[in-house]
């Protein structure tokens, strides 16, 4: 049991440094702010179709990518909300295309009042539409169709054979 506890600490530790390190990648390509968010990291929210224990690594790596790359508070809070919800429920589906949707619900619903609230002067309804539209093309992009991708290339080499 000692020996699964602390492969599933070094698994979520591993997951959380890989989403901080490609966020900082779409951070340095201007690609995680902005209209339409294409955060490299978002494509991680997949493994949780390997193991449950993911979710903590996206969760704690979201945190800590938010934080490190200057969010506001409530982003940092809401963003890894957002994250943690998705991954929780998209690690109970056993079907690996709906997998990803979770995570694209979740960040389409949450993270576009979080923009409007604060990141913007304007608060009407048509803003927030706007920045849901954002969000759902980056999302489906990253975690999904990006995502799908990711879980067939890591299926295929059998990485994950030891969590399944």
């Amino acid at each position: 049991m000692k020996r699964n506890s602390v492969r599933a600490l070094t698994f979520s530790a591993l997951i959380a440094a890989l989403y901080v390190a490609l966020t900082y990648v779409s951070f340095a390509l201007g690609l995680s702010s902005g209209a339409i968010q294409f955060r490299l990291s978002e494509m991680l929210c997949i493994l949780v179709y390997f193991t449950p224990y993911a979710t903590y690594g996206l969760s704690v790596g979201c945190f800590l990518a938010n934080l490190l790359t200057g969010c506001a508070p409530l982003d940092i809070i809401f963003g890894t909300l957002a994250t943690f919800l998705g991954a929780l429920v998209g690690s109970k589906l056993k079907n690996r295309f709906l997998v990803p949707i979770p995570t694209v619900l979740s960040n389409t619903l949450i993270v576009p009042a979080v923009i409007m609230y604060c990141y913007s002067n304007e608060t009407n309804l048509g803003i927030y539409f706007t920045n849901l539209v954002g969000v759902l093309i980056g999302e489906a992009v990253m975690a999904y169709i990006a995502g799908i991708l990711l879980l067939l290339a890591l299926e295929k080499k059998n990485v994950f054979k030891k969590f399944k």
